[in-house]
């Protein structure tokens, strides 16, 4: 029987297990797809320990790729044998063969190869949404600077290459001097180590006291006063993450006093809700990476069944880039 990796109850990494279970056919609208690699990301962790809650017992991962073995009624974007890859909801990409809603998958081009693929898909759809989509008033322009928290990871080191294509300069913060020099060397203008610099005072150097237009803000709780702090007015603070904990309630007055700042929470799959949407992204991604502005750097594999101890890893931020398991 194929493996899946579930946790019973919310937790520890402890909670994830290796289990056999059952794979049936492909319904209307519905793939059946076997992995050949699986993508690990933050919001696995947030999944295990009950922070974004799902019913249990629970399968996790969000992004994969592998071969199609067979489709359900209606689905036309899809046939057997074709090479996949995608990011979706609901989660259930630690297994080796899944059944799951077709729209979200997209046929893999034949210059990314599968573990490229799985660790790509949800950390670069996510960054194509926040620098394409998610922009402050009157847009990005060459040379602007932006402010983008944990630059050294897979989300960041993606970012810090995509916003040196659109002539951005990102100022990359990160816990080590080792991640800093890696985010430079992917494509940050200014890195910041958070653990010996003061994050404000470091952004108003770099742009002569004037700040970011926006703030690409992954960590929550720990970076949000200091993310505020380094907006120029009318600046966008973007918080799509929680990776230190969920920000605090806080009063919107504070957003008048600090210069009539804007602030989102955005997700990846609200703009990946129809096939059209997630295609266009998709597409715009792999011009990305197949043209070379963009590299896919993975720094971390590990055996499927080896999942906790990359969650442990990934939690004590000890790793850089992207992270694929192994089925």
């Amino acid at each position: 029987m194929p493996k899946a990796i579930q946790i019973q109850q919310f937790g520890g990494p402890e909670q994830l297990q290796l289990v056999d279970v059952n794979v049936g056919e492909p319904g209307p609208g519905e793939v059946r797809i076997r992995h050949h690699a699986c993508g690990l990301n933050y919001i696995d962790i947030y999944q295990r320990t009950g922070l974004y809650q799902g019913a249990l017992p629970l399968t996790l991962g969000m992004e994969a790729a592998g071969v199609v073995e067979a489709i359900g009624e209606g689905v036309t974007h899809l046939a057997p044998g074709m090479r996949v890859a995608y990011a979706s909801q609901p989660p259930g990409a630690y297994c080796e063969v899944r059944v799951m809603p077709a729209r979200c998958v997209v046929q893999l081009p034949d210059g990314i190869d599968f573990e490229t693929g799985a660790a790509m898909m949800l950390k670069g759809l996510t960054v194509q949404y926040l620098l394409r989509k998610t922009q402050p008033q009157g847009g990005l322009q060459p040379g602007d600077p932006v402010l983008f928290h944990a630059a050294a990871g897979g989300v960041g080191l993606i970012a810090c290459q995509w916003a040196r294509s659109m002539g951005l300069q990102l100022i990359g913060t990160a816990g080590s001097d080792e991640k800093c020099a890696l985010a430079r060397e992917m494509g940050a203008a200014h890195v910041i180590n958070y653990k010996t610099e003061d994050i404000v005072a470091r952004v108003k150097e770099i742009t002569g006291g004037r700040g970011v237009k926006v703030v690409y803000d992954s960590i929550g709780k720990d970076t949000w006063e200091a993310s505020l702090d380094c907006l120029r007015p009318l600046g966008l603070m973007v918080t799509y993450g929680n990776a230190s904990g969920p920000v605090p309630p806080f009063s919107v007055g504070t957003l008048a006093a600090k210069g009539s700042l804007y602030v989102t929470r955005p997700t990846l799959f609200t703009h990946l809700a129809t096939r059209e949407s997630t295609q266009a992204m998709a597409d715009d991604l792999f011009g990305m990476v197949t043209s070379g502005q963009v590299k896919i750097r993975i720094d971390q594999r590990y055996p499927l069944a080896d999942v906790a101890q990359a969650h442990r890893d990934l939690e004590a931020r000890k790793t850089t880039g992207s992270t694929v398991l192994l089925p």
